[in-house]
């Protein structure tokens, strides 16, 4: 009985949970305090591996948070903490933490608690099923502002509309198999978007929705201007169609540049009352140079991706750890993949 209970217990699914935290010291408690209570349970259910862990990712708070997440690993097995050399941004604090994590699911959640933790269990189940991509999806958002919510949907259909490939109403909440994990660190980017590189691995997926929630505390760490960031990361990162659309662009200029020559032309010889010069020189000055402007700073956008890609720097640092995670993922990037330790 001993040794089938002890195989019983090694074919359970290891769990990850990879909470990136940026200055979330008021919330992190309960953050903390319901996720281990969910870990616990789902180890009662026999649904997880009692290894099951929390990753706190640290991306370069300043409020106290990496020192409560290290009295929180001090004082549950249960939680282990990462803190970056400094702060690099959500994507790829949330990298980080997959990187990191070990186990045979993983699942990335906001600190904030607005995504609904208890949906975890039923991303166990679809894991179980057979699907290596569990998205969290909002079914309901009737916290979020009117502004938010449409600006999200405009957002979601101007991304379809382009060609880049995401889940409706779908943000970080995810369950990822190690199957699908090893494929997303073959995706050597520096520019992350992971809500579109993810679709583009090809396992099987499947959606578990949720009912998206108030934040418990603190304040929201995206504010328009980083979502305004994200959205043209969004953009640039997997769609070529604004270049195209400047080229459509120069050739309706030209057509409507004609239209105006030939409009001048005839208020000059058949009206003969305009006032010299100033038809010819002025509108299409304005016009041609608002166009140029803003040609120059969409191919811009994408001149800068390909100089940040170039440069080879590592997506993030690690500085501290509290417990013997293998650090020589924050470097090399250039070894061959799918080993434990290329991150």
């Amino acid at each position: 009985m001993g040794k089938e209970r002890s195989n019983k217990e090694m074919s359970l699914t290891t769990l990850a949970i990879v909470v990136p935290c940026y200055n979330e010291k008021d919330v992190l408690p309960e953050t903390a305090k319901r996720l281990i209570l969910l870990i616990d349970d789902l180890i009662i259910k026999n649904k997880v591996s009692k290894d099951s862990l929390i990753y706190f990712i640290d991306d370069g708070s300043r409020d106290g948070t990496w020192e409560f997440i290290e009295k929180q690993a001090n004082a549950s097995p249960r939680v282990k903490g990462v803190k970056l050399s400094r702060n690099i941004g959500h994507q790829n604090a949330l990298l980080a933490g997959l990187h990191v994590a070990e186990g045979d699911a993983i699942v990335s959640i906001d600190a904030d608690l607005q995504d609904d933790p208890s949906a975890i269990e039923q991303m166990i189940d679809e894991l179980h099923a057979g699907k290596d991509v569990v998205y969290g999806v909002r079914n309901l958002r009737d916290t979020d502002t009117f502004f938010k919510r449409a600006s999200a949907k405009v957002y979601y259909k101007l991304l379809h509309w382009m060609g880049v490939h995401v889940v409706f109403n779908h943000a970080d909440y995810r369950l990822l198999s190690r199957r699908a994990l090893n494929a997303l660190k073959e995706y050597d980017e520096v520019n992350l978007f992971l809500r579109g590189i993810i679709p583009t691995i090809g396992f099987p997926s499947s959606v578990v929705t949720y009912r998206r929630g108030e934040r418990f505390a603190g304040e929201s760490k995206y504010p328009l201007r980083k979502m305004l960031a994200l959205a043209t990361d969004g953009i640039t990162s997997f769609s070529a169609v604004p270049l195209r659309l400047i080229a459509l662009l120069g050739i309706l200029v030209f057509m409507c540049t004609l239209a105006l020559s030939g409009w001048v032309l005839w208020l000059s010889f058949a009206k003969g009352n305009t006032v010299p010069g100033w038809a010819s020189s002025v509108l299409p000055m304005y016009l041609l140079g608002g166009i140029q402007l803003l040609s120059i700073g969409v191919v811009g956008e994408y001149i800068a991706k390909v100089y940040k890609e170039i440069k080879r720097r590592p997506r993030f640092i690690i500085d501290k750890i509290t417990s013997s995670i293998d650090c020589s993922i924050t470097h090399d990037r250039n070894r061959a993949p799918n080993t434990r330790n290329d991150y």
